[in-house]
């Protein structure tokens, strides 16, 4: 088992930043990708942003220039630094990694519960 833990969620003025952190533990022989996902209300689960074992990053447009990814290959740890943030950043940010649990066994997606980040404009 695998599990994702977030923290760093909450509320923020327009302009502002926030950083959200996410802890995989459990059975974890390797995390080829960690991300972080958002889903606003009335719409579909979004990418924000990814980052392989070898630190080569994606980033959705609309938040490139602002949000900066970050993991932590020893510790198994993503980070989500997130500036100049907008009203529209608004939503439940989830947790996201790609983990074999074992040499040879493939990998599979797991997520974590989810953190609220509100901007307030």
């Amino acid at each position: 088992q695998v599990q994702l833990v977030e923290s760093g969620g909450g509320l923020v003025q327009a302009g502002g930043s926030l950083r959200l952190s996410c802890a995989a533990s459990g059975s974890i022989f390797s995390i080829t990708v960690m991300g972080w996902y958002r889903q606003a209300p009335g719409k579909p689960r979004e990418l924000v942003a990814s980052i392989t074992s070898g630190h080569m990053t994606n980033y959705a447009d609309s938040v490139k220039g602002r949000f900066t990814i970050s993991r932590d290959n020893a510790k198994n740890t993503v980070s989500l630094q997130m500036n100049s943030l907008k009203s529209e950043d608004t939503a439940v940010y989830y947790c996201n990694a790609l983990v074999a649990t074992a040499r040879w066994v493939p990998t599979r997606e797991y997520w974590g519960q989810g953190t609220q980040v509100t901007v307030s404009s």
